[in-house]
Protein backbone atom coordinates (compact mmCIF):
# COMPACT_ATOMS: atom_id res chain seq x y z
CA UNK A 1 0.00 0.00 0.00
CA UNK A 2 1.34 3.42 -0.99
CA UNK A 3 1.50 5.64 2.12
CA UNK A 4 2.84 9.20 1.90
CA UNK A 5 4.37 10.14 5.29
CA UNK A 6 1.62 12.66 6.13
CA UNK A 7 -1.05 9.95 5.73
CA UNK A 8 0.74 7.22 7.72
CA UNK A 9 -1.18 5.99 10.77
CA UNK A 10 1.16 4.36 13.29
CA UNK A 11 -0.73 4.86 16.57
CA UNK A 12 -1.80 1.47 17.90
CA UNK A 13 -4.89 2.93 19.54
CA UNK A 14 -6.09 4.38 16.23
CA UNK A 15 -5.44 1.16 14.30
CA UNK A 16 -7.40 -0.75 16.96
CA UNK A 17 -10.22 1.81 16.88
CA UNK A 18 -10.68 1.38 13.13
CA UNK A 19 -10.79 -2.42 13.49
CA UNK A 20 -13.29 -2.27 16.35
CA UNK A 21 -15.53 0.23 14.54
CA UNK A 22 -15.39 -1.68 11.22
CA UNK A 23 -14.97 -5.38 12.08
CA UNK A 24 -15.97 -6.72 8.65
CA UNK A 25 -12.53 -7.54 7.31
CA UNK A 26 -11.38 -8.76 3.90
CA UNK A 27 -9.28 -11.89 4.38
CA UNK A 28 -6.76 -12.03 1.53
CA UNK A 29 -5.02 -15.35 0.87
CA UNK A 30 -2.54 -16.58 -1.71
CA UNK A 31 -2.36 -20.32 -2.29
CA UNK A 32 -1.65 -22.67 -5.19
CA UNK A 33 -5.08 -21.73 -6.50
CA UNK A 34 -4.08 -18.06 -6.68
CA UNK A 35 -5.35 -14.97 -4.89
CA UNK A 36 -8.64 -15.08 -3.02
CA UNK A 37 -10.60 -12.72 -0.76
CA UNK A 38 -13.31 -13.48 1.80
CA UNK A 39 -15.36 -10.89 3.68
CA UNK A 40 -15.69 -11.92 7.32
CA UNK A 41 -16.63 -10.22 10.62
CA UNK A 42 -13.67 -10.47 13.00
CA UNK A 43 -13.20 -10.22 16.73
CA UNK A 44 -9.94 -8.50 17.73
CA UNK A 45 -8.13 -8.98 21.05
CA UNK A 46 -5.19 -6.56 21.27
CA UNK A 47 -3.95 -8.20 24.49
CA UNK A 48 -3.10 -11.49 22.78
CA UNK A 49 0.46 -11.62 21.45
CA UNK A 50 2.64 -8.71 20.37
CA UNK A 51 0.14 -7.18 17.93
CA UNK A 52 -3.14 -8.85 18.87
CA UNK A 53 -5.26 -11.79 17.77
CA UNK A 54 -8.05 -11.89 15.17
CA UNK A 55 -10.70 -14.60 15.37
CA UNK A 56 -13.54 -15.41 12.99
CA UNK A 57 -15.44 -18.25 11.37
CA UNK A 58 -16.19 -19.36 7.83
CA UNK A 59 -18.74 -21.72 6.37
CA UNK A 60 -17.52 -25.31 6.27
CA UNK A 61 -18.42 -25.28 2.58
CA UNK A 62 -15.92 -22.44 2.04
CA UNK A 63 -12.70 -24.29 1.23
CA UNK A 64 -10.47 -21.42 2.34
CA UNK A 65 -9.85 -23.26 5.63
CA UNK A 66 -8.69 -26.34 3.69
CA UNK A 67 -6.55 -24.44 1.17
CA UNK A 68 -4.78 -22.46 3.91
CA UNK A 69 -2.98 -24.80 6.26
CA UNK A 70 -2.14 -23.69 9.77
CA UNK A 71 0.75 -21.21 9.57
CA UNK A 72 -0.24 -19.77 6.18
CA UNK A 73 0.63 -16.04 5.90
CA UNK A 74 -2.48 -13.91 5.28
CA UNK A 75 -3.59 -10.29 5.22
CA UNK A 76 -6.84 -8.83 6.53
CA UNK A 77 -8.01 -5.42 5.29
CA UNK A 78 -10.24 -3.30 7.53
CA UNK A 79 -11.71 -0.29 5.75
CA UNK A 80 -12.88 2.51 8.00
CA UNK A 81 -14.79 5.66 7.14
CA UNK A 82 -14.47 7.09 3.62
CA UNK A 83 -15.90 10.05 1.74
CA UNK A 84 -15.65 11.98 -1.51
CA UNK A 85 -14.23 15.48 -1.04
CA UNK A 86 -15.27 18.22 -3.47
CA UNK A 87 -12.81 21.06 -4.14
CA UNK A 88 -15.74 23.46 -3.76
CA UNK A 89 -15.69 22.76 -0.01
CA UNK A 90 -12.25 24.37 0.39
CA UNK A 91 -12.30 28.13 0.99
CA UNK A 92 -8.95 28.44 -0.79
CA UNK A 93 -10.45 27.02 -4.00
CA UNK A 94 -12.58 30.13 -4.43
CA UNK A 95 -9.52 32.34 -3.99
CA UNK A 96 -6.87 30.63 -6.13
CA UNK A 97 -8.78 27.87 -7.99
CA UNK A 98 -5.96 25.40 -7.33
CA UNK A 99 -7.84 22.47 -5.75
CA UNK A 100 -9.13 19.20 -7.25
CA UNK A 101 -11.50 16.42 -6.12
CA UNK A 102 -10.18 13.62 -3.89
CA UNK A 103 -11.34 10.75 -1.72
CA UNK A 104 -10.54 10.50 1.97
CA UNK A 105 -10.44 7.19 3.83
CA UNK A 106 -9.08 5.19 6.76
CA UNK A 107 -7.73 1.66 6.31
CA UNK A 108 -5.75 -0.93 8.23
CA UNK A 109 -3.84 -3.87 6.77
CA UNK A 110 -3.25 -6.58 9.39
CA UNK A 111 -0.68 -9.25 8.53
CA UNK A 112 -0.36 -12.56 10.33
CA UNK A 113 -0.39 -16.33 10.28
CA UNK A 114 -3.64 -18.29 10.09
CA UNK A 115 -4.59 -21.18 12.36
CA UNK A 116 -7.60 -23.40 11.61
CA UNK A 117 -9.73 -24.13 14.71
CA UNK A 118 -12.15 -26.90 13.81
CA UNK A 119 -13.40 -27.69 17.29
CA UNK A 120 -16.80 -27.13 18.88
CA UNK A 121 -15.61 -25.38 22.04
CA UNK A 122 -13.68 -22.71 20.15
CA UNK A 123 -16.42 -22.09 17.57
CA UNK A 124 -19.18 -21.96 20.18
CA UNK A 125 -17.29 -19.49 22.37
CA UNK A 126 -16.34 -17.27 19.44
CA UNK A 127 -19.91 -17.10 18.10
CA UNK A 128 -21.20 -16.31 21.59
CA UNK A 129 -18.72 -13.42 21.96
CA UNK A 130 -19.52 -12.00 18.53
CA UNK A 131 -23.23 -12.22 19.27
CA UNK A 132 -22.91 -10.47 22.64
CA UNK A 133 -20.91 -7.65 21.12
CA UNK A 134 -23.13 -6.95 18.13
CA UNK A 135 -26.43 -7.48 19.95
CA UNK A 136 -25.43 -5.25 22.87
CA UNK A 137 -27.31 -2.19 21.59
CA UNK A 138 -30.54 -4.03 20.82
CA UNK A 139 -33.52 -3.42 23.16
CA UNK A 140 -33.81 -7.20 23.64
CA UNK A 141 -30.46 -8.73 22.63
CA UNK A 142 -30.67 -12.06 20.85
CA UNK A 143 -28.69 -14.84 22.51
CA UNK A 144 -27.90 -18.38 21.48
CA UNK A 145 -30.20 -19.70 24.19
CA UNK A 146 -33.18 -18.17 22.37
CA UNK A 147 -33.01 -21.11 19.93
CA UNK A 148 -33.14 -24.81 20.71
CA UNK A 149 -29.79 -26.51 21.44
CA UNK A 150 -30.39 -28.89 18.53
CA UNK A 151 -30.82 -26.00 16.09
CA UNK A 152 -27.69 -24.18 17.31
CA UNK A 153 -25.66 -27.40 17.28
CA UNK A 154 -26.63 -28.06 13.67
CA UNK A 155 -25.51 -24.57 12.63
CA UNK A 156 -22.23 -24.73 14.54
CA UNK A 157 -21.35 -28.00 12.81
CA UNK A 158 -21.46 -26.10 9.51
CA UNK A 159 -18.81 -23.50 10.39
CA UNK A 160 -15.08 -23.63 11.06
CA UNK A 161 -13.12 -21.25 13.27
CA UNK A 162 -9.95 -19.43 12.30
CA UNK A 163 -7.39 -17.45 14.28
CA UNK A 164 -4.83 -15.00 12.94
CA UNK A 165 -1.90 -14.12 15.16
CA UNK A 166 -1.13 -10.59 13.96
CA UNK A 167 2.56 -10.02 13.23
CA UNK A 168 2.28 -6.43 11.98
CA UNK A 169 -0.25 -3.73 11.11
CA UNK A 170 -0.01 -0.93 8.56
CA UNK A 171 -2.45 1.96 8.65
CA UNK A 172 -3.33 4.85 6.39
CA UNK A 173 -5.55 7.78 7.33
CA UNK A 174 -6.02 10.09 4.35
CA UNK A 175 -7.84 12.99 6.01
CA UNK A 176 -6.71 16.11 4.12
CA UNK A 177 -3.67 16.53 6.37
CA UNK A 178 -1.90 17.97 3.31
CA UNK A 179 -4.38 20.87 3.17
CA UNK A 180 -4.52 24.10 5.14
CA UNK A 181 -6.33 23.71 8.44
CA UNK A 182 -9.22 25.96 7.37
CA UNK A 183 -9.74 23.89 4.20
CA UNK A 184 -9.69 20.63 6.12
CA UNK A 185 -12.06 21.83 8.84
CA UNK A 186 -14.50 23.41 6.37
CA UNK A 187 -14.62 20.20 4.34
CA UNK A 188 -15.19 18.25 7.56
CA UNK A 189 -18.03 20.57 8.53
CA UNK A 190 -19.65 19.95 5.13
CA UNK A 191 -19.45 16.20 5.62
CA UNK A 192 -20.85 16.52 9.14
CA UNK A 193 -23.83 18.49 7.84
CA UNK A 194 -24.45 15.71 5.29
CA UNK A 195 -24.49 12.99 7.93
CA UNK A 196 -20.99 11.60 7.36
CA UNK A 197 -20.12 12.19 10.97
CA UNK A 198 -17.39 9.59 11.44
CA UNK A 199 -15.22 10.91 8.61
CA UNK A 200 -15.91 14.49 9.70
CA UNK A 201 -14.75 13.69 13.23
CA UNK A 202 -11.59 12.02 12.00
CA UNK A 203 -10.76 14.96 9.76
CA UNK A 204 -11.26 17.45 12.59
CA UNK A 205 -8.93 15.39 14.77
CA UNK A 206 -6.23 15.05 12.08
CA UNK A 207 -3.29 17.33 11.58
Amino acid sequence: MYIPPHFAETRAEELQRIIRAHPLGTLVTHTRSGLDANHIPFEFDPAQGEHGLLTAHVARANDVWQRCATGTPVMVIFRGADAYISPNWYPSKHEAHRQVPTWNYEVVHAYGNLTVRDDDRFVRGMVARLTRRHEANEPRPWKMGDSSPEFIDSLLRNIVGIEIAVTSMVGKSKLSQNKDARDRHTAADTLDARGQNEMARSMHNAG
